[in-house]
């Protein structure tokens, strides 16, 4: 992927590039086996949030505008905490929801800001593959920058 190519290429560590890249491609080396994800990524008014996009489809999930064909539901805002969302999630659920059905919600902490730097990017990229594909990757962040949440 280019993409994210490019937003390791610029480091002039050759140690954390190629650290960096390595985890990177453990990523894609697995995903490329797996299907594509139908995933929704709301903020805490549920509506649609277009901010992991690149980071959702590098993980090997599909953005799915509709929440109805989504199998994964995310809560993301910007300068908004896992906590602070947990409070906010429960009146924002609807029990027809697929995924709310099946347990696929989950919240992920703001890295939005930090996205722009390539080693937090790659952090979220391991998180979000961790949530998309779980028990395909551990990298051991549930509970510190995301959670399932189950009503």
């Amino acid at each position: 992927m280019s993409f994210l190519n490019a937003v390791i290429n610029n480091i002039e560590d050759e140690d954390l590039r190629e650290a960096l890249q390595e985890r990177i491609d453990i990523i894609l080396h697995k995903i490329k086996f797996m299907d594509k994800v139908p995933v929704a990524v709301l903020d805490s008014y549920n509506n649609p949030s277009r901010l992991l996009d690149v980071v959702i489809e590098s993980a090997g999930g599909e953005i799915s505008p509709d929440v109805m064909e989504a199998q994964i539901i995310i809560y993301h805002e910007q300068r908004v905490g896992m906590l602070e969302m947990m409070g906010i999630l429960p009146s924002l659920l609807n029990h027809e929801w697929p995924a709310v059905k099946y347990r696929k919600v989950y919240i992920l902490d703001d890295h939005s800001a930090y996205l722009s730097d390539p080693q937090h990017f790659v952090n979220t990229l391991e998180d979000v593959a961790e949530v998309l594909h779980y028990g395909y990757f551990v990298f051991g962040n549930e509970g510190k920058t995301w959670t399932g949440f189950a009503i």
